[in-house]
C-alpha cells in the first residue's frame, strides 16, 4: 500500500449541517477501493474558506485534508468518482511515495 495525501473542496449548498455527512461520502469512497484512512483534518486552517474564484457560482467551500493509504490500483477509480461526485467541487490528490 502507498500513502496518499488528498487535499478536496466541498460544496456548501447544503448548508454546513452536510458537511459530516459529505465527509463520510468522500471517506467511503476511499474505503470502497481499499483504502485506509489514517487522518482527516478538518480543523484549523483549513475549514470553510472563501474561495479563489466562482466554482458552479459558489462562493464559498469547504476544505477538507485526508491522509491514507491504497493500493495504487484503486487511485483511477477514486478519483473517477470525485469527478463525477456534485459535492466535491475540487480535489488533489498526491502520492506521498512511501510503499
Amino acid at each position: 500500500m502507498r500513502e496518499y495525501e488528498m487535499m478536496f473542496i466541498l460544496s456548501l449548498e447544503g448548508g454546513d449541517d452536510s458537511i459530516p455527512g459529505l465527509i463520510e461520502k468522500v471517506n467511503n469512497m476511499i474505503t470502497r477501493y481499499g483504502g485506509e484512512i489514517t487522518e482527516t483534518n478538518t480543523g484549523a486552517p483549513w475549514g470553510r474558506r472563501r474561495l479563489a474564484y466562482p466554482i458552479n457560482r459558489l462562493q464559498e467551500g469547504y476544505y477538507i485534508l485526508n491522509h491514507f493509504k491504497m493500493n495504487p490500483s484503486g487511485v483511477e477509480e477514486l478519483e473517477r468518482d470525485l469527478r463525477i461526485s456534485e459535492d466535491v467541487l475540487r480535489h488533489l490528490l498526491i502520492s506521498l511515495g512511501k510503499d
